[in-house]
């Protein structure tokens, strides 16, 4: 079979739920959606979480591409695009029910790809899911089946590195005129033969001599970068202070903050927010909830908060270690106290900050490694006038049982944005936290 023949693939409701426009992103081969996938669908239609707005935004796409023969001969997805079809249940074959005596949805997409792979004989069918059980499932019964790869990141190494880099081989006399220029010196004294894009940090070095320093796009120079006090917190290493001038710099508008546990991503980005207080009208930070064994919200006991609280208690413990900074009744802790009187700090689930306006506010989504490419992008795609967006994660610390490494938001975000002028990604290697916090991310 050559690679232009066309293929069919039967998508699973977690690739709806991940992307509701997926049907457009399989060029001009066929679709087939079971049905029980729309009867899954159904049931997230109601809420307010951007999972929820994927089930009703595709019931609308479906409606607005279905033709009066529809479940009879599909629709068409459009130009360069093969068509739609809806199957209806099958019968499982002997072969299923000997594998799998439960009668559950996953199975019955199993049933329909096994169908149609009967019914197309010649022809590649291949089940779409990103529920890595269900694709070695797939697998059992001789079927093909892939994860969903629209928004992957093809080299997550090189994009995780590239931001800040070490280089050994400077001149001195260049390192010394960058830490004596406090507005910098120009690109082209530093990398002669380089064509520099977006706001990439460097540890710049000849010998013992050495220096933190910054390719500024705008002015195209590169600047000393400092280790500054904000708002109590200092930064303990070169990737800290490359993080704090990312966060510091009002001209980056979109900063990713990417590392393990205990490297002091949340921290530093507090911090900041709080020491730019005056700049911002308000500093919301919020997390995505992935509830615990798939339940939602309203199977936890008590009201709202009392639900959402223990997945916020992070973030409060963040908080709490800048206010100990501080006398208890200095200054700053009554700043503290008046800003989230006023709702002018707000820590909370990103589901209910999502509806507020997001102009001159200090923006910060932690757990970012949780939520979908397509859910960063709606987030951003909300940024009023004088509004940073700061994304903070851990991409070995996913939660979500439909995303990994490579297809979670916070990777396709600094891999997508990486040589903007107004974006900066910095990785924290190093962690902060304490000796052995850092020994067990690194053993255990």
């Amino acid at each position: 079979m050559t690679a232009n023949e066309k293929k069919t693939f039967v998508l699973d409701t977690n690739v709806i739920l991940h992307d509701y426009r997926s049907i457009y992103n399989f060029t001009n081969n066929d679709i087939v959606i079971p049905i029980v996938v729309l009867e899954e669908l159904d049931k997230f239609k109601k809420g307010n979480d951007l999972i929820n707005f994927h089930a009703r935004e595709f019931a609308r796409e479906l409606d607005k591409i279905s033709e009066k023969d529809f479940f009879d001969k599909g629709a068409a997805l459009g130009k360069g695009r093969g068509r739609l079809f809806i199957q209806p249940g099958v019968k499982f074959s002997q072969k299923m029910k000997d594998s799998f005596s439960d009668d559950t949805p996953d199975h019955r997409i199993l049933a329909v790809t096994e169908y149609i792979s009967e019914k197309m004989k010649g022809q590649k069918v291949i089940l779409v899911t990103k529920d890595m059980n269900l694709r070695m499932k797939a697998r059992s019964l001789g079927l093909q089946a892939e994860d969903y790869k629209t928004g992957q990141v093809e080299d997550l190494d090189f994009a995780i590195n590239r931001s800040v880099r070490e280089i050994e081989g400077i001149d001195t006399e260049v390192i010394n005129r960058i830490y004596e220029n406090a507005n910098g010196v120009e690109v082209e004294q530093v990398f002669p033969k380089q064509e520099l894009k977006g706001n990439n940090y460097y540890v710049l070095k000849n010998g013992n001599a050495s220096v933190l320093a910054c390719y500024d796009p705008v002015r195209r120079v590169i600047r000393k970068v400092e280790k500054p006090n904000v708002f109590g917190i200092y930064p303990k290493n070169a990737e800290q202070a490359f993080a704090v001038d990312a966060l510091l710099n009002p001209n980056i508008q979109l900063v990713a903050i990417s590392g393990k546990a205990g490297t002091g991503k949340t921290l530093l980005a507090l911090a900041s927010a709080l020491q730019q207080n005056k700049q911002y009208e308000f500093i919301y930070l919020a997390r995505p909830i992935v509830a615990l064994s798939s339940k939602d919200l309203g199977f936890l006991p008590g009201d709202v908060n009392e639900k959402v609280d223990p997945y916020m208690q992070p973030l409060y413990d963040n908080l709490g270690f800048i206010k100990r900074r501080f006398n208890i009744h200095g200054a700053e802790n009554r700043l503290i106290e008046e800003m989230q009187k006023e709702q002018k700090l707000m820590i909370s689930a990103l589901a209910y900050i999502r509806g507020r306006s997001l102009s001159d506010v200090y923006f910060i989504v932690d757990e970012a490694q949780n939520l979908t490419p397509h859910e960063v992008k709606t987030i951003i795609t909300r940024a009023g006038e004088g509004t940073k967006m700061v994304f903070t994660g851990d991409i070995d610390q996913i939660d979500s049982p439909y995303l990994d490494k490579k297809s979670n938001g916070l990777s396709h975000l600094f891999d997508k944005m990486q040589g903007q002028d107004i974006f900066a990604h910095v990785h924290l290697e190093k962690g902060e936290r304490s000796k052995l916090a850092d020994l067990a991310s690194d053993l255990l």
